[in-house]
């Protein structure tokens, strides 16, 4: 009875200890879920519910070029393509899982696999086996470290066991590495077939972040255009390096699509558009919870070019049907003359209206002769203008008065001690004012101002040839006012200044004034004889006519036109520019005139001047083989130019071709038969629509 009592007495006391530490553990439980909840719940609950904003950009189509009558011109051509849109926190295991996936369904080119991408390849592949190259001392580095080791020490052997469905994989992995989070990117867009994409839209949901979209490629009807509309860089090549942090400062992406070169270039800003703006909320795992537009996308503004693909087409075949002439005649002379240049402008506005660079290419083996288009030759080709510029030197002297109006002299030799006579290129031409050293292109009258302007007045045969150091700078300072020598301001990338001269002498100034000293552009001798023919003022030219927001309807709404711009009025009396536009009248229309023969049956009454400069190439060192620019510009009509033009063919061999006269009538009767042509439908539409009026009318 005693040890029972004993045994009771004692249970209730260790139950008591088991409830005390229980109770005391409850208690600390509880002090800590306080602890929990008051001091730290709040940012607890915010790290439950912790999501993050992203934004993505998509690219839209660029704008469309037209040309100044509607005609399209560069057009976006819908196609297939493959597009990967990247979660947050996606790792390279993701990646090339779905490429090994994607593989199955579509082919990929492998030609721009790198070797550092078939490494990285090889490496997840090959995980354990590619740190195994790391010693113990080397794996205490950072992981970058290690890695970049372990890319180094991957061997040729090892890379060589890659095989072509290997290489395919490595191909579409690194372009799903190039993805940016939550933005679509293409993966593949060349080549894809129905089948191909009928297979990943059934399967794009075993390879998340894989869809099937459309992408756009430029369309480019008219082909041999190209080298002055200029391209459209690929995503490979992204954001040229020259313009890398302009484009980026701009929040464009390096693998963006950029114009590059031409009106592509220029008019970048524009042809872009704006791309579609959206905000992604994703929760701490990187999954988009919520997805919203920002900024809807609106495809790149329109281009209107000034220029007409009608008179360009023809331009562009004139010139090559008189070049083939020239080259045919006789094969073995002319060898060395292989381009022509043309440009026509409206002298009142600056709108370029067509332009032409053809260059001949003999071909080789497997390849014909042919011509290409390189029309930006206009602005960036320099070469010597000859007699075309005789306009500029007669306004030179006679508002310097160092020549009076209507003041001769007589054309025969000039005979200076130590030199060469100076002598015109048609001899016999008697006493000559200055129209008339316009009409018949009398050297000797551009020599005897210059003179003049160098300080030269009284000749005596036989004497040196004295200079007082200002004619250069002073005939030049006309020149520049034409824009002879001077940046024209077109709208494009980039042009030439010209050749210029500089630290010259008596003679270069007598040679100046016949356009044998400085070299200028097709478009600089299009600016200048427009700045004759509108009465001094020169004009900026440019190729774009005006720019539109896009539409849907085809209607034109236009954003931003390209007004006329006068860079600067010629600062000399308008009776001198008169005389040199009698004189430009006189050269194609009246007996004698130096192109005569060629326009004065024409009945659009035109004026200009021919042109004619000894020029010369070195093909190597020491060697220099003489030949001949020939050289045209004009407008028309004489007494209310609507259009002007250039043409410059240099380095021909022989003098007895007139390429250029031949190409400047058959351009300006093309112009006014189009013209014509279009204002005969015109009436006829006009015509049509009243008559349809008229018969509602009476009908009701």
């Amino acid at each position: 009875m005693t040890n029972q009592k004993k045994q009771k007495s004692h249970l209730p006391l260790r139950l008591n200890i088991l409830f005390f530490i229980i109770f005391i553990l409850f208690s600390l439980l509880i002090l800590q879920l306080g602890v929990v909840q008051i001091l730290n719940g709040e940012e607890a609950q915010q790290e439950v519910n912790r999501t993050d904003k992203v934004v993505s950009e998509t690219p839209v189509p660029r704008g469309k070029i037209f040309d100044r009558n509607g005609e399209i011109v560069v057009d976006n051509e819908q196609k297939y393509a493959i597009t990967y849109t990247p979660r947050r926190n996606v790792q390279p295991e993701d990646n090339l899982r779905i490429a090994e996936q994607l593989s199955q369904y579509m082919d990929m080119e492998t030609g721009e696999v790198t070797e550092r991408d078939q490494k990285d390849y090889w490496l997840l592949k090959n995980w354990d086996k590619g740190f195994a190259k790391l010693d113990e001392e080397e794996k205490q580095l950072s992981d970058s470290d290690q890695y970049q080791l372990v890319l180094e020490r991957i061997t040729e052997d090892e890379l060589s066991t890659l095989t072509e469905d290997d290489m395919k994989v490595a191909a579409i992995k690194r372009e799903l590495d190039r993805a940016t989070q939550l933005t679509p990117h293409v993966i593949k867009s060349e080549g894809i077939t129905k089948e191909e994409y009928a297979v990943i839209a059934e399967n794009s949901h075993e390879m998340p972040g894989i869809n099937v979209s459309t992408d756009w490629d430029r369309m480019v009807p008219y082909q041999e255009f190209t080298s002055l509309i200029g391209t459209v860089r690929n995503r490979n090549r992204g954001l040229p390096r020259d313009k890398v942090n302009f484009y980026q400062n701009l929040n464009y992406k390096l693998n963006d699509r950029v114009g590059d070169r031409g009106i592509e270039e220029e008019y970048e800003l524009y042809l872009q558009g704006n791309k579609e703006i959206r905000e992604h909320i994703t929760d701490k795992s990187g999954n988009v919870i919520k997805s919203e537009v920002i900024r809807q996308g609106e495809r790149g503004k329109d281009i209107v070019l000034s220029i007409d693909m009608e008179m360009q087409q023809a331009l562009d075949e004139i010139v090559q049907e008189e070049m083939l002439k020239v080259i045919n005649e006789n094969p073995n002379k002319n060898e060395h003359f292989d381009k022509t240049l043309a440009v026509m402008m409206d002298p009142n506005t600056g709108e370029v209206l067509a332009m032409s660079g053809q260059k001949y290419y003999e071909g080789d083996e497997d390849t014909e002769p042919y011509f290409n288009n390189e029309a930006y030759r206009v602005l960036m080709d320099t070469h010597l203008p000859g007699s075309t510029v005789k306009g500029a030197t007669v306004i030179a002297g006679l508002d310097s008065g160092v020549i009076e109006p209507g003041e001769t002299f007589r054309d025969q030799p000039l005979r200076f001690r130590g030199s060469q006579d100076k002598v015109s290129w048609t001899p016999g031409i008697g006493v000559v004012d200055d129209i008339d050293a316009i009409k018949r292109s009398s050297n000797i009258y551009m020599y005897r101002t210059a003179m003049r302007l160098g300080g030269h007045w009284d000749y005596t045969p036989n004497e040196s040839l004295r200079y007082n150091g200002e004619g250069f700078d002073l005939l030049s300072s006309y020149y520049r006012q034409f824009g002879l020598g001077s940046y024209t301001g077109v709208d494009y990338p980039r042009e030439e200044n010209g050749f210029l001269g500089s630290d010259v002498k008596a003679n270069d100034v007598l040679e100046m004034a016949i356009g044998q000293h400085e070299n200028y552009t097709a478009m600089q001798l299009v600016q200048y004889v427009s700045t004759i023919a509108n009465g001094g003022y020169r004009m900026e030219p440019h190729i774009v006519k005006q720019i539109n927001n896009p539409t849907n309807d085809g209607s034109n709404s236009v954003y931003e036109a390209n007004e006329p711009n006068v860079l600067n009025k010629v600062n000399v009396p308008d009776e001198y520019i008169e005389r040199v536009q009698e004189g430009f009248r006189q050269v194609f229309q009246e007996p004698g005139g130096t192109a005569s023969y060629r326009f004065s049956d024409a009945e659009y009454s035109p004026a200009g001047k021919t042109g004619t400069a000894e020029s010369a190439i070195y093909p190597g060192d020491n060697i220099r083989i003489d030949t001949l620019n020939l050289l045209l510009v004009g407008y028309a009509p004489h007494d209310d130019p609507e259009v002007a033009f250039a043409i410059v063919a240099p380095h021909l061999d022989e003098s007895d071709s007139h390429i250029n006269n031949e190409i400047g009538r058959r351009m300006l009767d093309k112009y006014f038969e189009i013209k014509e042509e279009r204002q005969s439908s015109e009436e006829s539409s006009t015509e049509d629509e009243e008559n349809e009026e008229s018969e509602e009318e009476s009908g009701e």
